[in-house]
Protein backbone atom coordinates (compact mmCIF):
# COMPACT_ATOMS: atom_id res chain seq x y z
CA UNK A 1 0.00 0.00 0.00
CA UNK A 2 1.20 3.29 -0.94
CA UNK A 3 1.73 5.68 2.21
CA UNK A 4 0.21 9.44 1.50
CA UNK A 5 2.57 12.11 2.09
CA UNK A 6 1.25 14.08 5.71
CA UNK A 7 0.07 16.99 3.05
CA UNK A 8 -1.72 14.80 1.14
CA UNK A 9 -3.59 13.49 3.59
CA UNK A 10 -4.47 16.90 5.08
CA UNK A 11 -5.66 18.14 1.77
CA UNK A 12 -8.15 14.87 1.42
CA UNK A 13 -9.27 15.61 4.87
CA UNK A 14 -10.11 19.41 4.35
CA UNK A 15 -12.26 18.04 0.74
CA UNK A 16 -13.77 14.99 2.69
CA UNK A 17 -15.05 17.92 5.64
CA UNK A 18 -15.99 20.64 2.48
CA UNK A 19 -17.65 17.83 0.91
CA UNK A 20 -19.64 16.57 4.29
CA UNK A 21 -21.15 20.30 4.76
CA UNK A 22 -22.01 21.06 1.18
CA UNK A 23 -23.62 17.46 1.39
CA UNK A 24 -25.72 18.38 4.49
CA UNK A 25 -26.69 22.12 3.53
CA UNK A 26 -27.51 20.64 -0.06
CA UNK A 27 -29.81 18.22 2.11
CA UNK A 28 -31.22 20.98 4.21
CA UNK A 29 -32.30 23.44 0.71
CA UNK A 30 -33.49 20.22 -1.05
CA UNK A 31 -35.77 19.32 1.69
CA UNK A 32 -37.11 23.37 2.42
CA UNK A 33 -37.63 24.00 -1.82
CA UNK A 34 -38.95 20.78 -2.77
CA UNK A 35 -41.88 20.86 0.22
CA UNK A 36 -44.81 21.63 -2.46
CA UNK A 37 -47.38 21.27 0.25
CA UNK A 38 -46.04 23.99 2.70
CA UNK A 39 -43.40 26.43 0.80
CA UNK A 40 -40.51 28.12 3.29
CA UNK A 41 -41.66 31.53 2.05
CA UNK A 42 -45.41 30.71 3.20
CA UNK A 43 -44.23 29.21 6.86
CA UNK A 44 -41.89 32.41 6.99
CA UNK A 45 -45.26 34.93 6.25
CA UNK A 46 -47.09 32.46 8.88
CA UNK A 47 -44.09 33.41 11.48
CA UNK A 48 -43.91 37.49 10.62
CA UNK A 49 -47.46 37.81 10.80
CA UNK A 50 -47.61 37.27 14.38
CA UNK A 51 -45.85 40.25 15.42
CA UNK A 52 -43.44 41.04 18.20
CA UNK A 53 -44.78 38.12 20.20
CA UNK A 54 -42.99 36.38 17.25
CA UNK A 55 -39.90 37.16 18.53
CA UNK A 56 -40.70 35.76 22.29
CA UNK A 57 -42.21 32.96 20.91
CA UNK A 58 -38.90 31.89 18.90
CA UNK A 59 -36.58 32.57 21.42
CA UNK A 60 -38.52 30.01 23.62
CA UNK A 61 -38.53 27.58 21.22
CA UNK A 62 -34.74 28.20 20.68
CA UNK A 63 -34.55 27.46 24.63
CA UNK A 64 -36.54 24.61 24.43
CA UNK A 65 -34.36 23.14 21.78
CA UNK A 66 -31.07 24.12 23.36
CA UNK A 67 -32.16 22.23 26.75
CA UNK A 68 -33.48 19.26 24.37
CA UNK A 69 -29.76 18.81 23.19
CA UNK A 70 -28.10 19.73 26.72
CA UNK A 71 -29.90 16.28 27.56
CA UNK A 72 -28.87 14.74 24.61
CA UNK A 73 -24.91 15.43 25.18
CA UNK A 74 -25.44 15.31 28.95
CA UNK A 75 -26.53 11.37 27.87
CA UNK A 76 -23.80 10.62 25.67
CA UNK A 77 -21.35 12.21 28.44
CA UNK A 78 -22.67 10.14 30.89
CA UNK A 79 -22.13 6.63 28.65
CA UNK A 80 -18.80 7.60 27.02
CA UNK A 81 -17.96 7.81 31.15
CA UNK A 82 -17.79 3.73 31.26
CA UNK A 83 -14.55 3.79 29.02
CA UNK A 84 -13.56 7.40 28.80
CA UNK A 85 -13.95 10.57 31.11
CA UNK A 86 -14.87 13.61 29.05
CA UNK A 87 -15.83 16.90 29.40
CA UNK A 88 -19.38 18.32 28.55
CA UNK A 89 -17.81 20.98 25.86
CA UNK A 90 -16.13 17.76 24.09
CA UNK A 91 -19.42 15.43 24.65
CA UNK A 92 -20.91 18.63 22.80
CA UNK A 93 -17.98 18.58 19.86
CA UNK A 94 -19.21 15.11 19.31
CA UNK A 95 -22.46 15.07 19.21
CA UNK A 96 -23.31 18.24 16.98
CA UNK A 97 -20.34 17.41 14.72
CA UNK A 98 -21.95 13.82 14.42
CA UNK A 99 -25.21 15.22 13.51
CA UNK A 100 -24.42 17.57 11.03
CA UNK A 101 -22.21 14.56 9.03
CA UNK A 102 -25.69 12.37 9.60
CA UNK A 103 -28.29 14.49 9.03
CA UNK A 104 -28.31 14.08 5.00
CA UNK A 105 -28.09 9.88 5.82
CA UNK A 106 -31.23 7.78 6.20
CA UNK A 107 -32.43 7.80 10.02
CA UNK A 108 -29.39 9.75 10.80
CA UNK A 109 -27.17 6.05 10.27
CA UNK A 110 -23.98 8.06 9.91
CA UNK A 111 -23.93 9.36 13.54
CA UNK A 112 -22.64 5.90 13.96
CA UNK A 113 -19.51 5.98 12.24
CA UNK A 114 -18.96 9.56 12.67
CA UNK A 115 -18.74 9.99 16.32
CA UNK A 116 -16.62 6.58 16.44
CA UNK A 117 -14.30 8.59 14.54
CA UNK A 118 -13.30 10.76 17.57
CA UNK A 119 -11.95 7.82 19.47
CA UNK A 120 -9.00 5.49 19.50
CA UNK A 121 -9.34 2.37 17.11
CA UNK A 122 -9.84 0.49 19.87
CA UNK A 123 -13.00 1.88 21.52
CA UNK A 124 -14.61 2.36 18.63
CA UNK A 125 -16.80 -0.73 18.82
CA UNK A 126 -17.24 0.35 22.16
CA UNK A 127 -18.63 3.63 20.25
CA UNK A 128 -21.21 2.43 18.28
CA UNK A 129 -22.75 -0.03 20.45
CA UNK A 130 -23.05 2.95 23.13
CA UNK A 131 -24.56 5.00 20.64
CA UNK A 132 -27.05 2.46 19.92
CA UNK A 133 -27.60 1.73 23.71
CA UNK A 134 -28.63 5.45 23.29
CA UNK A 135 -30.66 5.10 20.41
CA UNK A 136 -32.35 2.56 22.19
CA UNK A 137 -33.54 3.84 25.42
CA UNK A 138 -34.95 7.02 24.05
CA UNK A 139 -36.87 4.15 21.62
CA UNK A 140 -37.86 2.54 24.81
CA UNK A 141 -39.22 6.02 26.55
CA UNK A 142 -40.67 6.85 22.93
CA UNK A 143 -42.83 3.17 22.85
CA UNK A 144 -43.91 3.69 26.27
CA UNK A 145 -45.47 6.23 26.21
CA UNK A 146 -46.61 6.17 22.28
CA UNK A 147 -48.51 3.39 22.94
CA UNK A 148 -50.71 5.07 26.22
CA UNK A 149 -51.17 8.14 22.84
CA UNK A 150 -51.86 5.15 20.35
CA UNK A 151 -54.54 3.83 22.83
CA UNK A 152 -55.84 6.39 23.55
CA UNK A 153 -56.30 7.24 19.56
CA UNK A 154 -57.56 3.92 19.05
CA UNK A 155 -60.20 4.35 22.11
CA UNK A 156 -61.64 8.14 20.95
CA UNK A 157 -61.51 8.31 17.12
CA UNK A 158 -63.15 5.84 14.45
CA UNK A 159 -59.93 4.03 12.97
CA UNK A 160 -60.64 1.34 10.56
CA UNK A 161 -58.46 -1.47 9.99
CA UNK A 162 -59.24 -4.35 7.37
CA UNK A 163 -57.96 -8.13 8.44
CA UNK A 164 -55.34 -7.94 5.47
CA UNK A 165 -53.48 -4.97 7.67
CA UNK A 166 -53.95 -6.70 10.95
CA UNK A 167 -52.53 -10.02 9.36
CA UNK A 168 -49.63 -8.41 7.80
CA UNK A 169 -48.90 -6.84 11.14
CA UNK A 170 -49.05 -10.15 12.75
CA UNK A 171 -46.70 -11.69 10.14
CA UNK A 172 -44.40 -9.11 10.32
CA UNK A 173 -43.74 -8.55 14.32
CA UNK A 174 -43.58 -12.97 13.54
CA UNK A 175 -40.70 -12.11 11.13
CA UNK A 176 -38.88 -10.03 13.21
CA UNK A 177 -38.57 -12.12 16.24
CA UNK A 178 -37.85 -14.94 13.60
CA UNK A 179 -34.98 -13.27 12.40
CA UNK A 180 -33.74 -11.95 15.89
CA UNK A 181 -33.84 -15.56 17.13
CA UNK A 182 -31.98 -16.93 14.00
CA UNK A 183 -29.05 -14.27 14.54
CA UNK A 184 -28.83 -14.15 18.04
CA UNK A 185 -25.46 -16.04 17.97
CA UNK A 186 -24.46 -15.03 14.20
CA UNK A 187 -22.24 -11.56 13.61
CA UNK A 188 -23.99 -8.63 13.02
CA UNK A 189 -23.03 -4.84 12.16
CA UNK A 190 -19.65 -5.27 14.04
CA UNK A 191 -17.08 -8.18 13.48
CA UNK A 192 -16.74 -9.83 16.48
CA UNK A 193 -20.32 -8.51 18.34
CA UNK A 194 -23.12 -10.92 17.60
CA UNK A 195 -26.88 -9.91 19.65
CA UNK A 196 -25.82 -12.25 22.48
CA UNK A 197 -22.54 -10.77 22.70
CA UNK A 198 -24.42 -6.78 21.96
CA UNK A 199 -26.79 -7.87 24.95
CA UNK A 200 -23.45 -9.10 27.09
CA UNK A 201 -21.63 -5.52 26.51
CA UNK A 202 -25.42 -3.72 27.64
CA UNK A 203 -25.12 -6.08 30.63
CA UNK A 204 -22.03 -4.49 31.59
CA UNK A 205 -23.03 -0.82 31.69
CA UNK A 206 -23.72 0.15 35.57
CA UNK A 207 -27.30 0.26 36.50
CA UNK A 208 -26.19 4.15 37.51
CA UNK A 209 -25.42 5.00 33.96
CA UNK A 210 -28.50 2.94 32.64
CA UNK A 211 -30.97 5.02 34.77
CA UNK A 212 -29.34 7.91 33.53
CA UNK A 213 -29.31 7.68 30.34
CA UNK A 214 -33.26 6.50 30.37
CA UNK A 215 -33.98 9.32 32.68
CA UNK A 216 -32.49 11.92 30.54
CA UNK A 217 -33.99 10.44 27.32
CA UNK A 218 -37.41 11.07 29.25
CA UNK A 219 -36.44 14.30 29.71
CA UNK A 220 -35.70 15.18 26.09
CA UNK A 221 -39.37 13.33 25.31
CA UNK A 222 -40.67 16.13 27.83
CA UNK A 223 -39.23 18.84 26.46
CA UNK A 224 -39.49 18.04 22.53
CA UNK A 225 -43.58 16.74 23.25
CA UNK A 226 -44.30 20.31 25.65
CA UNK A 227 -42.51 22.03 22.28
CA UNK A 228 -44.53 20.14 20.04
CA UNK A 229 -47.81 21.70 21.61
CA UNK A 230 -46.20 24.63 22.51
CA UNK A 231 -45.49 25.01 18.15
CA UNK A 232 -49.22 23.67 17.50
CA UNK A 233 -50.03 26.63 19.69
CA UNK A 234 -48.17 29.24 17.98
CA UNK A 235 -50.08 28.14 14.55
CA UNK A 236 -53.00 29.01 15.85
CA UNK A 237 -54.29 25.28 16.51
CA UNK A 238 -57.36 25.11 18.42
CA UNK A 239 -56.68 22.25 20.30
CA UNK A 240 -56.29 21.44 24.18
CA UNK A 241 -54.08 20.23 26.02
CA UNK A 242 -55.04 16.57 26.89
CA UNK A 243 -56.08 16.13 23.54
CA UNK A 244 -52.52 17.46 22.06
CA UNK A 245 -50.50 15.30 24.62
CA UNK A 246 -51.93 11.79 23.54
CA UNK A 247 -51.87 11.94 19.78
CA UNK A 248 -48.10 13.46 20.03
CA UNK A 249 -46.92 10.72 21.97
CA UNK A 250 -48.92 8.47 19.58
CA UNK A 251 -47.89 10.44 16.64
CA UNK A 252 -43.95 10.09 17.67
CA UNK A 253 -44.56 6.99 18.26
CA UNK A 254 -45.67 6.12 14.45
CA UNK A 255 -42.54 8.20 13.04
CA UNK A 256 -40.09 5.98 15.21
CA UNK A 257 -40.68 2.69 13.61
CA UNK A 258 -41.54 3.72 10.24
CA UNK A 259 -37.15 4.19 9.38
CA UNK A 260 -37.05 0.45 9.63
CA UNK A 261 -39.52 0.25 6.65
CA UNK A 262 -38.87 3.54 4.69
CA UNK A 263 -36.06 5.94 4.48
CA UNK A 264 -37.09 8.73 6.94
CA UNK A 265 -36.95 12.23 6.22
CA UNK A 266 -39.31 15.28 7.35
CA UNK A 267 -42.14 14.27 4.38
CA UNK A 268 -42.93 11.24 6.46
CA UNK A 269 -42.82 12.93 9.65
CA UNK A 270 -45.09 15.24 8.02
CA UNK A 271 -47.52 13.08 6.66
CA UNK A 272 -47.64 10.93 9.78
CA UNK A 273 -48.69 14.46 11.93
CA UNK A 274 -51.43 15.00 9.41
CA UNK A 275 -53.21 11.82 9.80
CA UNK A 276 -52.87 11.53 13.67
CA UNK A 277 -54.12 15.37 14.11
CA UNK A 278 -56.57 15.28 11.54
CA UNK A 279 -58.41 13.69 14.04
CA UNK A 280 -58.66 16.67 15.82
CA UNK A 281 -59.22 18.55 12.98
CA UNK A 282 -56.72 20.48 13.09
CA UNK A 283 -55.71 21.94 9.83
CA UNK A 284 -52.80 20.87 7.45
CA UNK A 285 -51.29 23.82 7.57
CA UNK A 286 -50.84 24.34 11.35
CA UNK A 287 -49.40 20.78 11.70
CA UNK A 288 -46.83 21.03 8.69
CA UNK A 289 -45.93 24.53 9.61
CA UNK A 290 -45.22 22.63 13.45
CA UNK A 291 -43.35 19.58 12.29
CA UNK A 292 -41.19 21.92 9.72
CA UNK A 293 -40.41 24.39 13.14
CA UNK A 294 -39.26 21.17 15.35
CA UNK A 295 -37.07 20.18 12.17
CA UNK A 296 -35.68 23.73 11.82
CA UNK A 297 -35.05 24.38 15.59
CA UNK A 298 -34.40 20.51 16.62
CA UNK A 299 -31.81 19.39 13.63
CA UNK A 300 -31.05 22.17 11.16
CA UNK A 301 -29.87 24.98 13.52
CA UNK A 302 -27.96 22.39 15.66
CA UNK A 303 -26.52 21.85 12.10
CA UNK A 304 -25.13 24.71 11.63
CA UNK A 305 -23.54 24.99 14.96
CA UNK A 306 -21.97 21.40 14.37
CA UNK A 307 -20.52 22.13 10.81
CA UNK A 308 -17.86 24.49 12.82
CA UNK A 309 -16.70 21.16 14.61
CA UNK A 310 -16.61 19.30 11.28
CA UNK A 311 -14.01 22.07 9.91
CA UNK A 312 -12.58 21.59 13.20
CA UNK A 313 -12.00 18.79 13.55
CA UNK A 314 -8.66 16.61 13.72
CA UNK A 315 -8.01 12.63 12.84
CA UNK A 316 -7.52 10.40 15.74
CA UNK A 317 -4.34 7.98 14.71
CA UNK A 318 -3.83 5.89 17.78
Amino acid sequence: MIALPHKAKQYLLAAAKVLAIAITFGYIFFKLESNTTLSFKEFTATIFSKGNIAIYSLLFFGFLATANWFFEILKWQTLVSTFEKINFKTALKQSLASLTISLATPNRIGEYGAKALFFESKNRKKTLLLNFFSSAAQMLVTSFFGLFGLLYLLRNFNIDFSVSTLCYFGIGVILLFAIAYYFKEKELLLKGFSIAKMIQFFKKIPFQLKFKTVLFSVFRYIIFSSMFYGLLLFFSANIAFSEAIPLIFAMYFLVSILPTLFIFDVVIRGGVAVWVFSFAGVPELVVLSTVLAMWLFNFVLPSLVGSFFVLTYQPITR
